[in-house]
């Protein structure tokens, strides 16, 4: 057992352990410092090293992204037309489908398709046994007629004279009575006359004859055949009759244009099927547009002499509305907002390209005026425009422009 020692001992004895323990702990924090600083060292001594390797490499530098290749074309002067193109077929000057005015069989038919007749030339001959009857009793009629009349103005003649002669003699009715059936007689010869007249023109209506010069297109009727009078719904044409000497187009002219187009306007007329094209004028023009079409139509006159334009045939008829000669022009597609209050083309400069504000005028199919904004010369970005910024820089190809052409 330990013997309890006395107070001034205890004391001693505390104060000797509390030292040697705080000689302990001394001992272990200089060891954990140790540590540390060793730790600190070791990754000092690392970071150094990496950055004494990087040090001693060089990277190898980014590259240079390529600049971006548009197609251009150049802005120069050229004269710009608005024409407008509207096809249209060959029309005969005038064409009828001649008819007999009076019922008959066909008993000479002179004509057959493609020949050609001068005005008045007999084309068939009708037998018409009722009319035919009718002009010899017509005839009959003016020549009794003729009898009567004769007798009676010379009975009136006579009882004149003798009244004349020896007055008194004949009472003045016999003399008045005398005098009109002299003039009855006159009336009757007349009416009879008149009869036969009429029926001598229904007889000429069994010759049908052409009405102007022209070329027969087609023949319906053969020697024989039963030719009904033009006035039944049953009545069939002798024979289809064109003037082709002068022809003439027909052309639907839209609203929109229809204001533009006057009459004495020059025209070019294509004539694809023969590889030749004509000039022409604006002949006539209808002054009313057709509400189903919204359409105006105006015709041309085209002289046919030789006749190698045949009816049927296609034509591209140019119509110039506006012209504008020596102006500066661009490639439709080279202009953003065409149209709008706010037109505007990219332009490259010193392989710059900058964003420019324009004003443009007159519009084809093709091409489009500058009135402001570029200058000859400039070479203006065409095609698409997606991805382009002003200031960018830009390597520009030029691309050969042809009217109507397209560029992407």
């Amino acid at each position: 057992m330990n013997a309890i020692l006395p107070a001034p001992e205890r004391r001693s004895r505390h104060l000797a352990e509390n030292f040697v323990f705080a000689d302990e702990l001394r001992v272990d924090a200089g060891r954990r410092v140790r540590r540390s600083v060793s730790t600190g060292a070791l990754i000092r001594a690392g970071v150094l090293a990496a950055l004494s390797a990087l040090a001693g490499c060089k990277p190898a530098a980014a590259p240079l992204a390529p600049a971006m290749t548009v197609p251009v074309a150049t802005v120069g002067y050229t004269s710009l037309a608005n024409d407008l193109v509207l096809t249209a077929e060959f029309r005969p000057y005038q064409e009828i489908e001649l008819m007999a005015k009076v019922t008959g069989y066909v008993k000479e038919i002179k004509v057959d398709i493609g020949d050609h007749v001068r005005t008045g030339d007999v084309l068939a001959t009708l037998e018409v046994p009722e009319i035919a009857d009718e002009v010899i009793k017509a005839k009959a009629a003016v020549e009794a007629e003729q009898a009567e009349a004769a007798i009676a103005h010379l009975s009136y003649q006579r009882i004149q004279e003798v009244s004349a002669r020896d007055q008194g003699l004949v009472p003045k009715q016999e003399v008045d009575v005398a005098q009109s059936h002299d003039l009855r007689a006159a009336a009757q010869l007349a009416g009879a006359r008149s009869a036969l007249e009429a029926a001598e023109a229904m007889m000429s209506y069994a010759t049908v004859r052409a009405p102007f010069d022209g070329v027969v297109t087609k023949r319906y009727a053969s020697v024989g055949s039963m030719i009904q009078a033009g006035t039944s719904s049953t009545a069939m044409p002798v024979v289809r009759l064109a003037q082709n000497d002068l022809l003439r187009l027909v052309l639907p002219v839209p609203e929109s244009a229809a204001g533009s187009v006057l009459v004495g306007q020059v025209v070019d007329v294509a004539v694809t099927s023969q590889n030749q094209t004509l000039q022409a004028k604006v002949t006539r023009l209808a002054e009313s547009v057709q509400l189903a079409t919204r359409t105006m139509d105006a015709e041309v006159d085209i002289p046919n002499p030789e006749g190698k334009l045949i009816p049927g045939m296609y034509a591209e008829v140019h119509l110039h509305l506006r012209a504008r000669p020596h102006v500066l022009s661009v490639p439709l597609d080279g202009v953003e907002g065409l149209g709008t209050s706010s037109e505007q083309a990219y332009v490259v400069r010193g392989g710059i390209l900058h964003l420019a504000r324009i004003v443009t005028g007159l519009q084809t199919a093709a091409n489009v005026e500058i009135v402001s904004g570029l200058a000859s010369g400039d070479q203006v970005v065409v095609g698409r425009h997606v991805g382009l910024f002003d200031g960018e820089m830009v390597d520009a190809r030029p691309v050969g422009y042809e009217a109507g052409g397209k560029h992407s």
